[in-house]
């Protein structure tokens, strides 16, 4: 009437123990991961293009802003951008590929989008280095060009 149990030989049924219970973590830690870096990308991406479209036009990059606001996400945005190309980078020589796409396509559209970014900033600071002969300090007061 019922189907007979069929016991499963011990080395496999660790083996499912054993995957199941790497995905779990790995998915909850990269989802985070995952989910920090998109946030970050998206937010940064757009300041960094900003601050390279005000730093060619200028001479200078953002103003500090209220309280250092403004010069703050300045700051931040880079390094954001620094740390997903490194993560790309890391994630490449590792597995052999990039970032994984993540939901809707977005943490592979960020990681596309930091990539460029960093060839805007490698683009906009040699043209700055080549026509002043160095680029503005990162500190506000620094001396800018104008």
């Amino acid at each position: 009437m019922y189907p007979r149990a069929v016991p499963l030989p011990c080395s496999s049924t660790i083996k499912v123990l054993v995957m199941a219970k790497g995905t779990s973590n790995d998915t909850e830690e990269g989802g985070i991961a995952e989910k920090a870096a998109i946030a970050g990308g998206l937010i940064s991406t757009p300041v960094i293009g900003w601050s390279l479209y005000t730093l060619k036009t200028t001479g200078c990059g953002l103003p500090p802003g209220p309280g250092g606001s403004i010069g703050a996400l300045e700051g931040v945005s880079f390094l954001a951008v620094f740390g997903i190309v490194g993560w790309s980078l890391y994630t490449k020589t590792k597995t052999g590929s990039g970032l994984p796409n993540g939901p809707f396509g977005l943490l592979g559209a960020v990681e596309g989008l930091s990539y460029l970014s960093l060839v805007a900033i490698i683009v906009v600071f040699g043209l700055q280095f080549v026509q002043n002969g160095s680029i503005p300090g990162p500190l506000p007061g620094d001396q800018c060009f104008g």
